[in-house]
């Protein structure tokens, strides 16, 4: 049995006419007749008893209906599932995100592909830290990385979708809590709680930066394995930090200060980062929709 054979038996069972169905399918009546007596032989059974009065269904017809509708059913369902994803309207995408300044941004993405694309299911993954998001990214485990890069491999894509800035986190009772500004020449001598510069951090190497062309080397008091556990230090009066404005954005701690650093620096820029040979079309729908959120 094919597709156009199941139509056509369903078209004259719902009319028991084989004219009238034959204008239901638009096509002329001997071809029907044809293709119904072609898949009767097929089968080695009768499914209509006709003469020139009536059509009628055979049990075997009868038992056919259910089947034949299911199968189209199905044809029709697999139809739309693969033009849905080529038009990028389903599909699974993985993510992987790096950072508790990157939170608030996933969320917002979700519930936009949840509202917009809802065929597209997002698979959500919390990295630690950015490197490992970039190597998930070139072994394939992943689909999207978003997180802060100085360098990309050259077999993947970046795009910037967060501009950010970096600002010193202090805690309230600091002589500079209550500043406008701070120039990093001012933090010689101070106390600093970094986070862990093993797997290629953006921020520890832009604290090592500043300080150096500021003449001087920073005195690191504690590693923190998470920015969360850098700041909750920072309350404590362990040391400083430097962080992002974007995470100063989110944190509510009422004994932490948070003071932009002028020096110019690198940009600390959020990126997302694809494959250059991806093609599905879900991943390039959600990294549309990425870019287009402010």
């Amino acid at each position: 049995m094919d597709v156009g054979q199941l139509r056509s038996f369903l078209a004259v069972a719902e009319e028991l006419h084989f004219g009238r169905a034959a204008e239901r399918l638009h096509m002329a009546q001997p071809p029907l007749s044809r293709t119904i007596k072609q898949l009767e032989r097929e089968l080695g059974i009768v499914l209509f008893d006709r003469n020139t009065r009536r059509v009628e269904l055979t049990a075997s017809g009868r038992a056919l209906l259910a089947p034949a509708a299911e199968a189209l059913d199905a044809m029709h369902r697999a139809e739309t599932a693969v033009r849905s994803a080529a038009e990028g309207e389903s599909g699974v995408v993985r993510i992987s995100f790096a950072g508790v300044s990157t939170h608030r941004l996933v969320a917002r993405l979700a519930r936009a592909v949840r509202s917009r694309r809802p065929g597209i299911q997002l698979e959500l993954s919390s990295q630690q830290f950015a490197q490992p998001a970039l190597r998930k990214l070139q072994q394939s485990d992943t689909d999207l990385a978003l997180g802060r890069w100085d360098v990309v491999p050259a077999d993947l894509e970046a795009e910037v979708v967060l501009t950010d800035s970096l600002v010193l986190a202090l805690p309230d009772t600091h002589a500079l809590a209550s500043s406008s500004t701070v120039v990093v020449a001012d933090l010689a001598g101070e106390q600093f709680v970094s986070l862990s510069p093993l797997e290629g951090a953006v921020l520890p190497e832009r604290l090592r930066r500043l300080a150096g062309d500021s003449g001087f080397f920073p005195e690191i008091v504690q590693i923190a394995p998470d920015t969360q556990t850098a700041l909750a230090l920072v309350s404590a009066e362990v040391g400083c930090h430097l962080t992002l404005a974007s995470v100063a954005a989110n944190d509510t701690d009422p004994h932490t200060r948070f003071v932009p650093v002028v020096n110019e620096a690198p940009d600390v820029h959020l990126r997302m980062a694809w494959r250059r040979s991806e093609t599905d079309p879900a991943l390039h729908a959600v990294r549309r929709q990425l870019a287009a959120m402010d």
